[in-house]
């Protein structure tokens, strides 16, 4: 476990969470996660910090609107955002793609899991994957 901090491209928005990258990160197929390419991490909500940026933060929720996907009004990046379902009850999902100190070497060795959300089959890889 390590204390990462993120932001955004313009830095408005600034957080901390312990994460072990270790632990795995995730590429999803459905229509929104495909469009903003995500690569997120699941984070339990008191590992999880927001340092700067609450009001700088807009969100956008579609379909069952069980997720709040938030992303700065400035630069339009997406660092993260909140999520609630029957496995793991209410999580983060922070973008590792915004982990300002996670080195290129932690990075490449997080192993990713690939989930297929267009088809709401959270437990089943994809038949394809090298698109996401």
């Amino acid at each position: 476990m390590k204390t990462y901090h993120g932001s955004c491209h313009c830095k408005a928005i600034r957080f901390e969470a312990d994460i072990d990258l270790a632990d795995g990160s995730m590429r999803c197929n459905c229509s929104f996660c495909l469009k903003i390419r995500c690569w997120a991490t699941v984070v339990k909500p008191e590992s999880f910090r927001l340092l700067a940026g609450e009001s700088e933060l807009s969100e956008y929720q579609f379909g069952a609107k069980n997720e709040q996907h938030f992303f700065c009004k400035h630069c339009g990046v997406r660092p993260f955002g909140i999520a609630h379902s029957p496995r793991r009850g209410k999580f983060y999902g922070v973008s590792v793609s915004c982990l300002d100190d996670a080195s290129i070497a932690e990075l490449a060795a997080a192993p990713v899991t690939y989930v297929d959300g267009i088809n709401d089959n959270w437990d089943t890889q994809p038949a394809v994957v090298s698109y996401l």
